[in-house]
């Protein structure tokens, strides 16, 4: 079957098959202040993105780079150590591009991880949002241009995009733990300057409960390739207008940093029972 970008994702495959016993279940995009989960996995092999040809690296702080491979139990995982975004001008072939060399190293489930802003006002920074649906505010859809086939249609159903079954088994982890689990409307916006209140005002309005600048076109595109999906949102922030707080990206990575730890131990803890 062939995918969009799919061209690229094959070499990039092939590369790092010649490197590694590369073959994996459980795909993970790690974004901001979700990097230190990879350093969880066992038998670890680190793989920079600058080592790829082909492989866009990415330029935000908090976003390392890599690919990194290991083991939770008996499930074999790739975490995509950091992403790309729309915001820094690049195509959305990009941006999807990490999904598709997981799909081609044999994933079957993806697990996508953001930091978003809360525009919920009973959440606050430090918690967690399990993501049951999206609403993507990009303008942008990573199946524009796909020649649709019988075997990979691109008129695809999102009404159940985000698992059930893997949502319910991520809140239980996280109650286990002691996390407050959320679960809420992701939005997608472009960026990158943060929303103005209004725009929180306007979101809120048309049922979104957090918003962050990725995941929700990885999200359709991990649909497209036959992926589960589960999506998971680190609140970092509250959104503007709701506190008095200016916002600052430096102190969302703060707020992430604080929680990196048990952020790795629930998913560590949320894959090993897959």
């Amino acid at each position: 079957m062939r995918y969009y970008a799919d061209e690229r994702a094959d070499a990039i495959a092939e590369e790092i098959a010649k490197m590694i016993c590369s073959d994996a279940d459980i795909g993970v995009v790690l974004g901001s202040g979700w990097g230190g989960v990879a350093d969880f996995l066992e038998e670890r092999v680190c793989i920079p993105y600058g080592k790829l040809e082909g492989m866009p690296s990415c330029g935000v702080e908090g976003h390392a780079g890599n690919f990194v491979f290991g083991k939770i139990g008996r499930n074999r995982v790739i975490a995509a150590q950091g992403r790309v975004h729309l915001y820094e001008g690049r195509e959305i072939g990009d941006v999807v591009l990490p999904i598709s060399v997981m799909k081609q190293l044999g994933i079957h489930t993806l697990i996508i991880t953001n930091s978003a802003g809360a525009i919920n006002t009973r959440y606050r920074p430090g918690e967690i949002m399990i993501i049951e649906d999206h609403i993507n505010m990009t303008g942008k859809n990573p199946l524009i241009g796909v020649k649709a086939m019988p075997d990979a249609p691109v008129f695809i159903d999102l009404s159940a995009l985000y698992d059930n079954q893997l949502s319910d088994k991520l809140r239980s982890v996280a109650q286990e733990m002691g996390m407050r689990a959320h679960a809420g409307v992701y939005v997608q916006v472009l960026g990158p300057s943060y929303e103005t209140p209004s725009e929180i005002c306007l979101l809120r309005t048309a049922g979104a409960d957090a918003v962050g600048m990725s995941t929700a076109v990885e999200a359709v595109y991990a649909k497209y390739l036959s992926l589960r999906v589960v999506g998971l949102s680190c609140i970092s922030n509250m959104g503007a207008g709701i506190a008095r707080d200016s916002l600052d990206h430096e102190e969302v990575l703060e707020t992430l940093e604080e929680k990196h730890a048990k952020l790795s131990r629930l998913l560590h803890k949320f894959i090993s029972k897959i």
